[in-house]
């Protein structure tokens, strides 16, 4: 029998629930008999506007009612927010931290004059002899002045201002170049390691070296 013709002889009462298909096989079916079974109350009631029907709720926003008892902290006044007006001004500070993510002149933008006064970058031979410290803390001057590039490059696509771009990538090569020679020394550093470590193990120690050494300095 069609699908139509099953739907009607089921809402209407012509065929029973037990003679349906299963459930799997024609779920459109079951479904249709079930929505005509179920009944939905509705209420034509106004609603009363501007008051909260819940006695057992405590505050709300939408109708506009507080809670029913006094809290703890009703005796003590809320604070209020001072106006701009009245608010005491913040001294300044020139020599800010923060300053050091933007150029000399504290401005968002910098010159392209600005931008090429800059040397040359550190060589691998310089940075061999630095220490630690040393070279932790020029990682992290270019890492902050790669950032202030950054911000800036940020700025002038903002303001789509067509100048100043090659000025900053030439200086952004040059902090870079900077940083794969720290790299490299520092790579060096932990082959070194390694290979003292390897020594080491197997059993060399530093005064058997000097002894080679200065029996090799002799014999010459």
């Amino acid at each position: 029998m069609h699908r139509p013709s099953l739907t009607r002889l089921a809402q209407y009462g012509g065929l029973a629930l037990a003679e349906l298909p299963p459930p799997y096989l024609a779920p459109s079916l079951h479904f249709s008999i079930a929505r005509s079974t179920q009944i939905a109350s509705f209420s034509t009631s106004p609603v009363a506007a501007g008051r909260d029907m819940n006695r057992t709720r405590g505050v709300s926003a939408i109708h506009r009612t507080g809670p029913r008892f006094k809290l703890t902290v009703s005796k003590y006044p809320l604070p209020k927010p001072v106006s701009p007006e009245k608010a005491q001004p913040r001294p300044q500070t020139p020599n800010h931290g923060l300053w050091a993510f933007f150029p000399p002149t504290h401005e968002a933008l910098g010159n392209p004059e600005t931008d090429m006064n800059f040397g040359r970058p550190w060589g691998i031979q310089e940075l061999r002899g630095k220490s630690w410290d040393d070279l932790q803390k020029l990682w992290w001057v270019c890492c902050k002045e790669r950032n202030r590039i950054a911000s800036t490059n940020m700025e002038r696509d903002r303001l789509k201002i067509g100048y100043g771009e090659h000025e900053a990538g030439l200086r952004d090569d040059a902090i870079r170049s900077t940083q794969s020679s720290i790299k490299h020394v520092l790579r060096e550093r932990w082959y070194a390691w390694e290979e003292a470590e390897r020594l080491f193990k197997k059993g060399a120690r530093p005064s058997s070296f000097v002894e080679e050494f200065v029996e090799e300095s002799e014999s010459k």
